[in-house]
């Protein structure tokens, strides 16, 4: 509705020629904003904010080359990231397709300002990342060069994941995931596997959406409430793109 109405207040004012040489030389820069809200904040199938909704949103720069970066932001518990309540990633790459095959590499930095890991210093996480998408499947490596969330000594963790995305028209669609995290020398865990199901409806800039959410090691860390942070849940959350 905005780019017809521009549109047509452009045509008024210049001549058809200008107005189409204009539109000829549009420039290989691109920005983008979103904005969402969940009833609950998993990362990788474990809440982040003791089971309540969280409200998350960033920004996006793509270049025509393929290059691009962001940052993008979410509230999380306190208790799980001590003195810190604010999750800010940082991430940037290249993404290029071979036919019907796109490759996405990069790296993600996730910081959380004011937190501290057992007065070792602010919590954060440094990844690098490699993916292939193939029509509606994807596959993705990402691996840990930092400790793992402020993790003593658990460097060269890694993520390997696989989705599934399909469009069933009229804005409708269903996707699925599932992960496995692998860690070092964590007492508690060495590794664990996520899945996720669920549907989604895109109206507009809109998107809603509702998933279901499990571990296979729901009870890795509790909760505030002493319920276990990987506990089977649905998540619903409903996101708009600018």
């Amino acid at each position: 509705m905005k780019t017809a109405l521009l549109a047509a207040i452009l045509a008024s004012v210049i001549s058809p020629a200008a107005f189409a040489q204009t539109a000829a030389t549009t420039s290989p820069h691109s920005f983008s904003a979103n904005v969402g809200l969940v009833s609950d904040y998993r990362f990788r199938g474990f809440t982040q904010t003791n089971l309540r909704p969280a409200i998350q949103g960033g920004f996006d720069y793509e270049h025509a080359s393929g290059f691009y970066a962001g940052n993008w932001n979410s509230n999380v518990a306190d208790e799980l990231f001590p003195g810190g309540n604010i999750e800010m990633d940082l991430y940037g790459g290249y993404k290029h397709a071979f036919g019907d095959v796109e490759l996405d590499v990069g790296g993600l930095y996730y910081y959380y300002p004011g937190s501290d890991a057992a007065k070792g210093g602010t919590i954060k996480n440094f990844e690098l990342y490699a993916g292939l998408a193939y029509g509606p499947f994807s596959l993705k490596y990402s691996h840990g060069m930092t400790d793992f969330f402020g993790a003593p000594d658990s460097k060269n963790n890694y993520y390997v994941e696989a989705g599934l995305a399909f469009d069933l028209g009229s804005g409708w669609g269903v996707d699925a995931h599932v992960g496995y995290q692998k860690l070092k020398n964590d007492p508690a865990i060495s590794g664990y596997v996520d899945y996720m199901a669920g549907v989604t409806y895109a109206f507009d800039d809109w998107t809603f959406g509702g998933h279901v959410v499990s571990t296979n090691k729901k009870d890795w860390y509790q909760t505030s409430r002493d319920r276990d942070a990987g506990r089977t849940g649905v998540v619903f959350s409903v996101a708009r793109a600018f």
